[in-house]
C-alpha cells in the first residue's frame, strides 16, 4: 500500500504528544481535521493505532510497533523535500531582538567563513521566528528563546551559542552612577525599567524575582534612542543591557558592570531537525569557532547568574567553567 505522508506525520506528532489538541496546534490543523487524517490512516492499515478513553490517549500495540518506522518515513520525506529545495537557494537565516543587536553576533560568525551561502532576514520575536520555521519560510534562527505554552517541538533543534554578560545603564544623575561596579543588592536602590509588559520579559522578570529588585515595566518599545532618552530623564530608573550593546557618547548615561553575580543573557540558534542544507554544517562550525575565540560560553556558577530555563541548556551548548 502507498502511505500518505500527511497522515503518517499526523500519527507521529499525536503519538509524541498523546494529546490531540497539542498535536493539532503543532500541525496547524483543527482537531477534527487531525482526527480524520488518523482515522483514514487506521482504515488504510486495517488496525487501530490509538486507544481513546475518558482519561486520555494511548498507543495500541499496533501503534507502538508502527511509531518507529513511521518516524523514519517522516524524516525521509522531510529530507527529500529539503534536498530538492535547497540545492538552488541559500540557507535562510533570521534573527530577532533588535535592541540586543543580534546582527553583531551573525557578523562575527560569518566573518569566520565569509563564503557561507546564506540569506539574512529579521523577525520581530521568538514566536514569529518559530512560526517561520514551521511554515518553511526560514531555515535557521538566532535570538533569545523562552519556554512555550506547550512542550518544545521535537521537530526542531535548539542550541545555546552565546552567554552575554549584562551591564546596568543609568542616568549620570542617578545616586548609583558613581559606582565602579554594582551588585544586584545595590540595584534595589533604583527601579529596573523596560518598555514592555513584564510577561514578555522572561529574563528581566526572572532577575527581579530572584534578587527582589523593584521593577517598572510597560509602554511601547520604540527602539534604542527613545529607550536611552527615557533613562537619561529618569535618574531613579536603570535598565540592563548585554555588554555588546554600545551606548553612544554624549547621551548623559553611564554603563556599570553588574557583579557578584554577573547576569548572563543567553542566545540560542534553532533549526529543523530534518534540515540538510549544505550551508548548515559550516554555519554551526563557524558558531563554534567564534564562541571559542570570544569565550562566549564561559559559565562559572560562583560568578554568574542565569535563569533556571537557561541553566538547563548549558550542557547542550557546551558552556564551561
Amino acid at each position: 500500500m502507498d502511505l500518505d505522508l500527511a497522515q503518517v506525520r499526523a500519527f507521529v506528532v499525536t503519538a509524541q504528544r498523546l494529546h490531540f489538541g497539542q498535536a493539532a496546534a503543532e500541525l496547524f490543523l483543527s482537531q477534527q481535521a487531525l482526527s480524520k487524517r488518523i482515522a483514514r490512516l487506521e482504515d488504510a492499515l486495517g488496525v487501530r493505532l490509538f486507544d481513546r478513553t475518558g482519561h486520555g490517549v494511548g498507543l495500541t500495540p499496533a501503534g507502538q510497533r508502527f511509531l518507529g518506522p513511521a518516524q523514519d518515513v517522516v524524516r525521509a520525506g522531510e529530507a527529500a523535500v529539503a534536498a530538492a529545495r535547497h540545492r538552488e537557494r541559500p540557507l535562510r537565516v533570521t534573527v530577532w531582538g533588535h535592541m540586543f543587536v543580534p546582527l553583531r553576533t551573525i557578523r562575527l560568525v560569518v566573518g569566520e567563513q565569509p563564503d557561507l551561502d546564506i540569506e539574512l532576514s529579521l523577525r520581530p520575536g521568538f514566536v514569529t521566528a518559530l512560526a517561520g520555521l514551521r511554515a518553511d519560510e526560514i531555515d535557521f534562527a538566532l535570538g533569545r528563546t523562552h519556554d512555550l505554552d506547550e512542550p518544545w517541538p521535537r521537530t526542531f533543534t535548539r542550541r545555546l551559542v552565546r552567554l552575554d554578560p549584562v551591564k546596568a545603564v543609568l542616568s549620570r544623575d542617578s545616586p548609583l552612577a558613581a559606582a565602579s561596579a554594582l551588585r544586584p543588592d545595590d540595584l534595589r536602590a533604583g527601579r529596573l525599567w523596560f518598555p514592555a509588559a513584564i510577561e514578555k520579559l522572561e529574563f528581566l522578570r526572572s532577575f527581579v524575582e530572584r534578587f527582589d529588585i523593584p521593577g517598572d515595566f510597560g509602554g511601547i518599545n520604540l527602539g534604542l534612542e527613545p529607550f536611552l532618552d527615557h533613562l537619561r530623564g529618569h535618574p531613579d530608573l536603570f535598565s540592563l543591557l548585554p555588554t555588546d550593546v554600545e551606548i553612544p557618547s554624549g547621551t548623559g548615561l553611564v554603563e556599570i558592570p553588574v557583579v557578584d553575580p554577573t547576569p548572563l543573557y543567553a542566545w540560542h540558534v534553532i533549526w529543523r531537525a530534518s534540515e540538510n542544507h549544505p550551508a548548515l554544517g559550516p554555519l554551526l562550525d563557524a558558531f563554534a569557532r567564534t564562541a571559542r575565540a570570544h569565550d562566549w560560553l564561559a559559565y562559572d556558577p560562583a560568578r554568574h547568574w542565569l535563569p533556571d530555563t537557561d541553566r538547563g541548556a548549558l550542557g547542550a551548548g557546551g558552556a564551561t567553567t
